[in-house]
């Protein structure tokens, strides 16, 4: 009796066929150890993967995803973006986290060529193939200006892309398109087109706003925090702690996250709105947070990162789209914020390390 083998049989790994998972696990090894052990487990007998999470929210930890749910993931990435076989894709993104091994299942599930490339903040640098589609992070994406063309369609994850990123991927041929999702989703769940748009300015209100995929149902809760049910990725509903605003029953705009409020004498500020605004006068990266106050409670505080700027709090107080209560109170410089294992910003420890105590 012949066994089919558990991938698709258009499936291509740096240009090579397979015709058995060991053939393909004993290959996958010789790009990275990482590569050969998710391989090795996403054939072995178990139903589940353990992934760790990013920690961009909290503490890193390790959950179970069900194989089943991964492939209904794949597929419906696939179906959205018509993505079927034989599309060439590039995978540049780290293996050990749930974007770089779903872009590996889409490819075994969907029967994709698939070249793997090191994690490196340009992956196209030296690369002279074109592809039909990729995931970056933003800081990939902005190294990779000069070479996106590369790439048809660009998913965008782990990350905010900025007001100034926005400008430059306006008029680039390649579909780009920011996602919504986590680990305990599998990647995305939601997604929104970022470039080729009428007007950057005219359309601020349709880029801020998520499309979900099929299959996918939302609401808030209480807190007005988004809850997702997709039962063919998560046997439970997903309860969020990021605040949306619903627009549609298939569309709704993100606001921040509830873990980051602060409760400024009274008035509950919201950072990523705030920083939003601040991104228009601010080159490098920075943030905002709250700071103990014995008059508020908390009081707003800038964060940035590299040398001082003396002139910033006078372009901060010229800057008409905030209000009082959104101007920081105090501004703080670091030479280098510290980050989480995916190059996020760890907004916890980096205050921690400016002594600032929430």
């Amino acid at each position: 009796m012949k066994v089919e083998n558990p991938f698709h049989s258009a499936f291509k790994l740096q240009g090579k066929s397979f015709s058995s998972k060991e053939e393909l696990i004993d290959f996958s090894k010789e790009i990275s150890v990482e590569v050969g052990d998710f391989l090795t487990d996403w054939f072995d007998a178990t139903s589940f993967v353990e992934v760790k999470t990013s920690g961009s929210t909290g503490n890193p930890k390790i959950i179970k995803l069900q194989k089943k749910h991964m492939i209904n993931s794949a597929k419906a990435t696939g179906n959205y973006f018509n993505l079927p076989e034989n599309t060439t894709a590039l995978l540049c993104m780290s293996i050990n986290y749930i974007a770089g091994k779903m872009m590996l299942v889409r490819a075994l599930t969907l029967g994709w060529h698939l070249e793997i490339e090191e994690p490196t903040s340009n992956p196209l640098k030296n690369s002279d193939k074109n592809y039909d589609f990729s995931a970056m992070v933003p800081m990939q994406l902005h190294n990779s200006i000069d070479d996106i063309h590369k790439i048809k369609k660009l998913i965008v994850g782990g990350g905010t892309v900025s007001n100034e990123l926005l400008a430059k991927i306006q008029k680039v041929e390649t579909e780009i398109f920011a996602t919504y999702g986590m680990t305990e989703t599998i990647t995305h769940i939601a997604v929104k087109k970022l470039n080729n748009l009428k007007s950057v300015i005219a359309s601020e209100k349709k880029q801020s706003n998520y499309t979900i995929l099929p299959n996918i149902r939302i609401s808030i809760d209480h807190r007005g925090c988004l809850v997702i049910d997709a039962p063919k990725v998560s046997d439970e509903k997903v309860i969020t702690n990021d605040l949306v605003e619903l627009i549609s029953p298939t569309e709704f705009k993100w606001l921040g996250r509830v873990d980051n409020f602060i409760n400024s004498g009274g008035i509950k500020l919201i950072p990523e709105q705030i920083e939003e605004k601040l991104a228009k006068i601010i080159e490098n990266r920075f943030f905002v947070a709250g700071k103990k106050d014995e008059i508020l409670g908390e009081k707003l505080i800038l964060i940035c990162e590299g040398v001082t700027n003396e002139n910033l709090l006078v372009k901060i107080q010229q800057l008409k789209s905030l209000s009082t209560y959104e101007t920081p109170k105090e501004i703080y410089f670091l030479e280098k914020f510290i980050e989480t294992e995916t190059n996020k910003i760890d907004r916890t420890k980096t205050l921690i390390l400016c002594n600032i105590e929430k």
